[in-house]
């Protein structure tokens, strides 16, 4: 959370400072503005667009009713209401959250990761979007989008912003600035949504119980989108920070410009946060796991 603070506070110095060089308060209040509104309405319908956008289907409890007690269990322990759920006919094995609050949130599941995980690692991959949903990420992510889209629209039309014929900015300094602000805000950007995958692991492992459940669940992802392209991610890549780890082929940057972070340093967060009870297992009041049935194919179906 401290990071993040940090990387916001950079996200708006840099915008101040970009913003009164380029078009002076004026040009900055007015570009704060237009990709404030922008971002307000992405926001506001961000939940059913993106569930469109990959076509996700929703699931009752009578459709899916192991996944369905397992998600409303989680939520429970995690102290929110129970999101609504969808599944995604997707081979790559992935999972996503949306919505602008927790009452208004979404849990998608593609059916890769179903075929692929035990009930104990798909209850680590839960919790970790309800950690999302907990956290207000989506939030974070949309005042760091508006920020980032401001500094963007300020690096475009910096000429064009309240200055005035005759108070003109340095023409080399503005033309760094329209290559160098928008990279820059791209790469806070960046950095915020990767430390928001951080804090959503711990955060995760915490509502599961065991670290190790969803530090398996990643290992396995992670194999598991090796030869299995997500069409839906690839047509369209800006809501490739949602998912749990990044659906993308990986081939067009590098990672700079990743917008998760390592899978393997997560995975040794997470061990690192178990200490010695990464050979345990947490169990129920009862004496054994309430998600500890062995792997099968697709059985939430």
């Amino acid at each position: 959370m401290f990071k993040t603070f940090i990387l916001l506070g950079s996200l708006t110095a840099l915008f101040a400072v970009i913003g009164y060089a380029l078009g002076g308060a004026g040009g900055a209040g007015m570009a704060l503005i237009m990709a404030g509104a922008m971002n307000l309405f992405a926001w506001w319908g961000s939940d059913r667009m993106v569930l469109r956008m990959h076509n996700a289907q929703p699931v009752t409890m009578a459709e899916a009713p192991q996944l369905y007690r397992m998600t409303q269990d989680l939520a429970a322990r995690a102290g929110m209401p129970m999101p609504a759920l969808y599944i995604i006919h997707e081979d790559q094995p992935n999972a996503f959250a949306t919505g602008r609050s927790p009452d208004r949130a979404a849990v998608a599941v593609n059916t890769g990761l179903l075929d692929l995980m035990t009930q104990e690692e798909v209850a680590g991959v839960v919790a970790h979007e309800l950690a999302h949903i907990k956290n207000r990420d989506t939030l974070i992510m949309a005042v760091t989008a508006t920020l980032a889209g401001a500094i963007g629209f300020l690096g475009q039309f910096g000429f064009m912003l309240g200055r005035g014929r005759d108070n003109r900015p340095n023409p080399i300094v503005t033309m760094a600035a329209m290559i160098l602000a928008p990279l820059a805000a791209m790469l806070v950007q960046m950095a915020i949504s990767r430390a928001r995958e951080f804090e959503a692991d711990a955060e995760g492992a915490r509502i599961c119980g065991d670290p190790s459940w969803l530090a398996n669940g990643l290992a396995k992802l992670e194999r598991g989108k090796i030869g299995h392209v997500n069409q839906s991610a690839e047509a369209n890549p800006a809501s490739a920070h949602m998912f749990i780890i990044n659906p993308l082929s990986g081939l067009r940057m590098d990672r700079l410009f990743a917008t998760h972070p390592p899978t393997e340093e997560r995975i040794a967060r997470l061990m690192a946060l178990g200490g010695p009870s990464m050979q345990r297992r947490t169990t129920a009041p009862g004496g054994t796991s309430p998600w500890s049935t062995p792997a099968k194919r697709n059985p939430w179906a």
